[in-house]
């Protein structure tokens, strides 16, 4: 493939054609992309379901095709079942709900599902021959079509949760298209980083069931106080000790403290880890110059995360929604956290706003082996969070890598906007 810069191509009615930065080799020298509207690309599907006994599905964004028994713990197709859309692998299905990911709705392509059914408020399509179902999927990937579609939407979504967009507005996206050949060229190449994905993924999500298995061995079942599975060096230790929390931790939390002064990076100005209740980085919000804690255990006491609980390394601050185990000698590690996280989500009250206070955890009793034994186990989990962390950066590598592949392989979207 080749980046080199060319000179801005120019199309008959006077603006600028549309090249990508980055195109392989048999193409670089290939006319400008062409804008085509998916109405002139596609036909509509909209054979029903009728009598037919099929799956039906709905859409998540970030997912794509998922059961609705599985969504929605039912299937909710009820009389509206028999009208359903018809969809077959190879169809395109536009779900017109917003979301974070894609607020002008999203895209899927059904592969590998056969024959399913798809509620007729969905916009259904087929590509016509000549036109790589790969290759628009990822346009469909990078939004193009929400792009275009907001300048559109007058409103908020419905009561439905449907946003006002009629069919003659979707199939009037316009989408910057290649030859056939380049197409398919493209879609192979980002099928291959899919699947380098697809693979990293199942690599973390291997270690993550394997380091659950590993906790179900090493911790006592409810209600019991020895583990199956222990190292060699603690097999003659007898049972463990049943405490409360409050027994053991000096139970504390956090304080307020205004983001605006939180830092993004560490630096020497603001070396200090800032804990919250958001799940993202393991609630790492950012860093400050100055700290409350070292080496001890926290949980989220308020919100959607309350008894999401962690043991934190080092000097650390944390805001007022944490709660902090504190003990100074040697009960606040990743063994004790684990315990209590195996259990603090059943104390949490769901009146309101869910809530784990101070009061709720120092009462909690959980079996404590000796920190001997304590510790020996801390490390075995640590070892394991630090390869699924590592492995875990490979992963958002793999997806920033081709996030920026196909930043090269597509025109600019300023360039595409039609």
């Amino acid at each position: 493939m080749s980046s080199k810069k060319k000179a801005t191509a120019v199309k008959s009615d006077g603006k600028a054609a549309l090249v990508p930065r980055l195109r392989f080799p048999e193409f670089r020298g290939a006319e400008g992309w062409k804008s085509v509207t998916l109405g002139e690309v596609s036909t509509q599907v909209t054979e029903i379901v009728g009598d037919r006994k099929l799956t039906p599905v709905s859409i998540s964004a970030g997912i794509g095709f998922v059961p609705q028994a599985e969504k929605f713990g039912r299937d909710i197709s009820g009389n509206q079942y028999q009208r359903y859309t018809l969809v077959r692998d190879g169809d395109f299905v536009f779900n017109k709900g917003n979301s974070l990911k894609f607020p002008q709705g999203c895209v899927y392509l059904l592969h590998g599902w056969g024959q399913v059914a798809a509620p007729s408020v969905f916009i259904c399509f087929r590509l016509r021959d000549g036109y790589s179902n790969g290759f628009f999927q990822n346009c469909f990937e990078q939004n193009q079509h929400g792009r275009q579609l907001k300048r559109h939407i007058t409103s908020g979504a419905r009561s439905n949760g449907l946003l006002n967009i009629s069919k003659e507005t979707f199939f009037g996206v316009e989408i910057p298209t290649p030859t056939s050949a380049e197409q398919q060229k493209i879609a192979e190449c980002l099928s291959s980083a899919d699947e380098l994905i697809a693979a990293q993924a199942r690599k973390v999500d291997a270690l993550k069931t394997h380091k659950k298995g590993l906790m179900q061995q090493l911790f006592p079942r409810e209600g019991e106080t020895q583990p199956r599975l222990r190292f060699p060096d603690f097999r003659e230790c007898g049972e463990w000790e049943l405490k409360a929390v409050g027994d053991v931790f000096e139970v504390t939390r956090g304080k307020v403290l205004a983001m605006t002064l939180v830092k993004e990076d560490a630096s020497s100005d603001a070396p200090y880890p800032v804990y919250s209740s958001q799940t993202k980085s393991k609630g790492l919000a950012g860093y400050y110059s100055e700290y409350l804690y070292r080496d001890a255990i926290t949980w989220t006491t308020d919100g959607a995360n309350a008894g999401d609980v962690n043991f934190r390394s080092g000097p650390f601050y944390c805001t007022n929604v944490c709660g902090v185990l504190v003990n100074t000698r040697g009960y606040a590690n990743a063994c004790v956290a684990a315990l209590l996280n195996g259990v603090t989500r059943s104390h949490v009250s769901y009146v309101g706003n869910p809530k784990l206070m101070n009061g709720v955890m120092e009462k909690i009793e959980i079996p404590f082996p000796s920190p001997q034994e304590q510790q020996r186990i801390a490390e075995c989990l640590s070892s394991l969070d630090a390869l699924i962390t590592a492995e875990s950066d490979k992963l958002e590598a793999l997806k920033h890598h081709k996030r920026g592949l196909m930043q090269q392989l597509f025109p600019s979207p300023v360039n595409a906007a039609v």
